[in-house]
């Protein structure tokens, strides 16, 4: 015969544990064996309730998709036109214009929803940085870990007698929920910081491209331009030594014809003042140098025919 202690000992943690879902059916050595391979219920604990977290009225509105901003102008419309629908029967209606919208204007509604989505991170992004969110958070953090009832002599040998248990039976111990929404909403979170930041990666490659392109335009300008530069300085070149050729026919030329007044005769280093001088006195005084304008002429003929 079984003691009413001992029988309390076996079935009340075996019966807390079949409440919760986590296990099957059990039976001790005597009763059969144990039915471990079966199926374990997944998900929320039967009869528990999930405790929904509070929002934040602060926090900016959350962006719309494209199809959402396409249902907020269809809506009035068809409300004006079909007044007796419902709103099932709308939402319907909505849905198979969608489906027959066109591309560029479908486009329209989807580049207006990314707007959006960047408008939506750009405020979250400064609403992190306020008083506001922090405080939020602070509440919501107490919220999700409050502090722990105090326990009775029944309840701490309640639990002593389930770790009991589940030692000899490790296989029987409650699954713990890895995907919390807190982890659920930081996964949402970084997964926008990782679009975001592929968006700018792109962007930042077309941006290469475009200056490497610019680079190579320029690469080629300056080729072209010290190609001109050389071919300029041999111009240039070339030009000095018709110069000198010319100062060199010019002092020869006027080297038996003297200043008027200074006596001065041309040497290669002063024929550029030279000739500015003779210029000078002919185009002031013409009257009083004929001879000198006769002389000029006839030793310019010379060099002409020369």
């Amino acid at each position: 015969m079984i003691r009413a202690s001992h029988y309390w000992n076996i079935s009340h943690p075996l019966k807390r544990l079949r409440e919760s879902g986590q296990v099957g059916t059990m039976t001790t050595g005597a009763a059969g064996t144990s039915n471990d391979n079966s199926p374990k219920k997944k998900g929320w604990p039967k009869g528990r309730k999930r405790r929904l977290l509070p929002k934040d009225s602060n926090a900016p509105k959350g962006p719309l998709s494209g199809y959402m901003l396409f249902m907020s102008d269809q809506r009035e419309i068809i409300r004006q036109t079909n007044a007796g629908l419902a709103f099932h029967e709308i939402t319907k209606l909505v849905a198979q214009r969608w489906a027959q919208l066109d591309v560029s204007a479908k486009t329209k509604y989807l580049e207006a929803a990314e707007a959006d989505k960047e408008r939506y991170q750009k405020e979250l992004e400064e609403y992190q940085k306020t008083d506001a969110y922090k405080n939020f958070m602070q509440k919501q953090r107490n919220e999700k870990t409050p502090s722990p009832p105090k326990k009775s002599r029944k309840d701490v040998e309640e639990r002593k007698e389930d770790e009991e248990e589940e030692s000899m039976n490790p296989q029987s111990a409650l699954e713990i929920p890895i995907f919390t929404e807190e982890f659920l909403n930081h996964n949402k979170a970084r997964e926008a910081e990782l679009r975001q930041l592929r968006k700018s990666n792109t962007d930042y490659e077309e941006q290469n491209a475009i200056l490497q392109k610019h680079i190579e335009s320029m690469k080629n300008t300056v080729e072209r331009l010290e190609s001109e530069t050389s071919q300029q300085r041999s111009n240039n070149a070339a030009l000095q030594q018709h110069i000198e050729t010319l100062r060199r026919t010019l002092t020869k030329a006027f080297l038996s014809l003297p200043l008027p007044g200074t006596q001065e005769t041309p040497t290669e280093e002063s024929i550029d003042s030279y000739m500015v001088q003779l210029h000078s006195l002919i185009t002031n005084n013409p009257q009083q140098h004929q001879g000198l304008i006769q002389t000029v002429r006839g030793i310019v003929s010379q060099l002409a025919l020369t």
